[in-house]
């Protein structure tokens, strides 16, 4: 699933080419991909006729268009191969499209959501008055967030009593850190995923942060992370950190510190990757 950099991408790629354009009309070309907008697509396509949209917004991992006349907001979710493309109206249809939306100006652009699994798809939502879609109030601000409060987060995390990848996954304490970045943080901060959160102290979660924002921001330079064709920016062009990638998808490749083998262990449905020299495992009380 994309975290906090791809998504990134494509808000930045919507907002240079959707921003501020009317909508024409919609075409919900499958069910599945507005099952979200409990009125169906008739209604999602209806209330989206001749509105104009805004400069599209984030917060962690969720991305949402706002609709500048009604106090609503297009909430997209990607789920596991969900892509908004920006592509040429003369452009053939893509095998798994699901929506488009055409625009009424001079361009020759349509904005496509495409998503081969169908776990995705888009929605309209009520919004509060700064903006954030209803459905998704509870979602943390992300550490990319000119307005995170690293205090209030360490405050948190010692509260919160578990172990820190849990941690950070918990996108009501932290928005837009996924499994990749996560472990990426963690091997830069030379922290086992397993460490309880309850013996943080200031020190180790401002390195821990800063950590997070330093791969997060080299992830967006090179457009995040693709492993496959699945994740594209809207122009379809796929992202580069997995070339950069330290730890998640490295085992038994020789750790770039100290050159142990890179473990990766099954958690949470999910697979980390750790060294086990840089990254000790915490000792077991008995």
């Amino acid at each position: 699933m994309p975290e906090l950099p791809e998504v990134e991408v494509v808000r930045r790629g919507l907002e240079r080419w959707v921003a501020h354009r009317t909508v024409a009309e919609v075409e919900v070309l499958h069910p599945r991909s507005v099952r979200r907008h409990l009125a169906g697509g008739d209604d999602f396509a209806h209330r989206l006729k001749g509105q104009r949209i805004g400069t599209p917004s984030r917060r962690g991992k969720y991305l949402w268009i706002p609709v500048e006349t009604t106090g609503t907001a297009i909430l997209a979710h990607l789920g596991m191969s969900g892509q908004l493309l920006v592509q040429p109206d003369r452009a053939p249809d893509e095998k798994h499209l699901r929506i488009r939306v055409r625009f009424d100006d001079a361009l020759t652009t349509e904005l496509r959501f495409v998503d081969q699994r169908t776990f995705g798809g888009l929605s309209l939502h009520e919004t509060a008055p700064d903006g954030l879609p209803d459905v998704i109030a509870h979602i943390a601000r992300d550490p990319l967030d000119p307005l995170f409060d690293d205090e209030a987060f360490h405050q948190a995390l010692r509260r919160k009593r578990t172990t820190i990848k849990r941690a950070l996954l918990d996108q009501s304490l932290i928005s837009g850190v996924g499994n990749i970045y996560a472990d990426e943080a963690l091997w830069r901060s030379r922290v086992h995923y397993e460490r309880p959160t309850a013996g943080f102290t200031r020190p180790r979660t401002a390195e821990l942060l800063g950590h997070i924002r330093d791969v997060m921001n080299a992830a967006l330079a090179v457009g995040g992370t693709s492993f496959d064709s699945l994740y594209v920016n809207v122009n379809g062009e796929s992202g580069y950190f997995d070339r950069s990638l330290d730890a998640y998808g490295r085992e038994g490749e020789p750790c770039r510190r100290c050159a142990t083998p890179m473990r990766r262990r099954p958690w949470m449905n999910r697979s980390s990757y750790f060294c086990p020299s840089c990254q000790r495992a915490p000792r077991v009380s008995s």
